[in-house]
């Protein structure tokens, strides 16, 4: 019996695979596409029993190549630039593509869990896993949309775990081959190191400058809530993944350059100083981003704890600070030990 974890070699997958391993399985079928090759790199430490591409498992499991032979899926694999302009790539990528997943777990009783996103919330002011509160402002966010609403039509004639995960703002290990998508704690981190400073944008949504607040989630974090649903499969529906509190760019950045000052046995720099000696430094907000930029995000995550998932959330403090280590020991991990 194998696991398949698809979108394995990218950022929260190759986590998720990595996590697996540290429970002893190995039986994974790692499904990706590697037109990027250079995501390859995610899995070197990894230990999985085959590799197959996006295409060639879709194609094999309608044909039924695997029937009778999954534990569980864990679905990760999709296109997540939110700038993305292809809408009929985007939504088969993304919503035909996991339809055909669903089809196959409701039909052969495999528990699916998969990636869903907080885009589907769009400029919010309110983060609940409800329809009223739900307004994509991107094909992105409209694709994820799109399948939580086909599971919630299925709900009734589901036969097996069917667990959709609403990821915040997720940053961590094992994301570097993103580019301009990656984490704004990336992105951080590469600006101080290159050139001493991080820049953050001015005000924007009543916000003042670097006030723009989101929910900053460590991939160690995300990675657990996946385990917790693999572990209860009697527990289905659609969750959101965040820590449930906001937290401001200025924040971030305030705690990736002290983790970075720390290693190099230098003493930690307030915010206010920071900004007085332009170690943060603020650029205009771009007229492209509009409406469609999300100043706010907040998990509501009431319905994950009324699911049983109990464990602390790390704070933008802890997780940053501990990125910040592992980015400077240029060393790939996986999920922290509970």
């Amino acid at each position: 019996m194998y696991y398949v974890v698809t979108g394995a070699a990218g950022f929260v997958g190759s986590n998720i695979v990595k996590a697996l391993n540290a429970r002893g399985e190995t039986a994974i079928l790692a499904v990706d596409n590697l037109t990027r090759a250079d995501k390859f790199v995610n899995l070197v430490d990894c230990e999985i029993a085959d590799y197959l591409d996006k295409q060639g498992f879709r194609e094999q499991l309608v044909r039924g190549a695997f029937d009778g032979v999954l534990t569980a899926i864990l679905h990760q694999g999709a296109c997540s630039d939110t700038t993305e302009s292809d809408g009929r790539y985007m939504m088969d990528n993304n919503y035909r593509y996991s339809l055909a997943l669903l089809d196959f777990c409701v039909d052969a009783q495999v528990p699916l869990i998969y990636a869903s996103s907080a885009a589907v919330y769009g400029a919010g002011p309110s983060f609940r896993e409800a329809r009223e509160c739900e307004a994509p402002l991107n094909i992105y966010g409209y694709s994820k949309f799109l399948f939580d609403q086909a599971v919630r039509r299925r709900r009734e004639r589901l036969t097996a775990q069917v667990a959709g995960l609403r990821y915040f703002n997720v940053y961590g290990e094992r994301e570097q081959h993103k580019g301009r998508m990656a984490s704004v704690a990336y992105h951080m981190f590469q600006q101080y190191r290159e050139s001493g400073r991080v820049r953050l944008f001015e005000g924007s949504g009543g916000f003042a400058a670097g006030e723009q607040r989101r929910d900053f989630v460590a991939v160690e974090d995300v990675v657990q809530v996946n385990m917790f649903f693999l572990d209860h499969p009697d527990k289905s529906g659609i969750f959101n993944v965040g820590t449930g509190n906001a937290q401001s760019f200025n924040e971030v950045a305030a705690a990736m350059v002290n983790g970075c000052r720390k290693t190099r046995g230098e003493a930690p720099l307030a915010l206010r100083a920071m900004q007085e000696t332009r170690v943060i430094e603020y650029i205009p907000f771009p007229a492209e981003l509009g409406r469609r930029y999300q100043s706010y995000t907040q998990a509501d995550i009431t319905a994950l704890r009324a699911a049983g998932y109990a464990q602390p959330f790390l704070t933008v403090e802890e997780g940053v600070a501990r990125y910040c280590e592992r980015l400077l020991a240029g060393a790939p991990v996986g999920v922290r030990a509970r």
